[in-house]
């Protein structure tokens, strides 16, 4: 699987600005986990509505990872987060997803 970046209308990385703000040990467990989905595990992912995924890493807060897939190959990764903004962060993948879709669209 090939793992890319969603990029807002500004060209930000949602994603990057969380996971920049990580500490060292949460960063790793992240890392790992994308490491896992590049190679195709998914299976602590779930649907979670709108065509968004939540990757869970049990660990800490419990950490979450938001994507969307785009075919067979791709991983579209639109935020982080924990637990606790669990329902605000997957209404903000949500929205990234749409917008990605959208701009896709576009492009035609």
């Amino acid at each position: 699987m090939e793992i890319r970046e969603f990029l807002d209308g500004r060209g930000g990385s949602p994603f990057a600005s969380w996971f920049d703000d990580l500490d060292a040990q949460a960063a790793a467990k992240v890392t790992v986990a994308l490491t896992r989905m590049e190679r195709g595990n998914l299976s602590n992912a779930k649907g979670v509505g709108g065509g968004v995924q939540e990757y869970r890493i049990d660990w800490g807060p419990g950490y979450r990872l938001y994507f969307g897939q785009a075919g067979d190959t791709l991983i579209i990764l639109l935020c982080g987060g924990t637990k606790r903004r669990q329902q605000d962060d997957i209404a903000e993948a949500q929205a990234h997803w749409a917008e990605y879709k959208r701009r896709k669209k576009e492009e035609g």
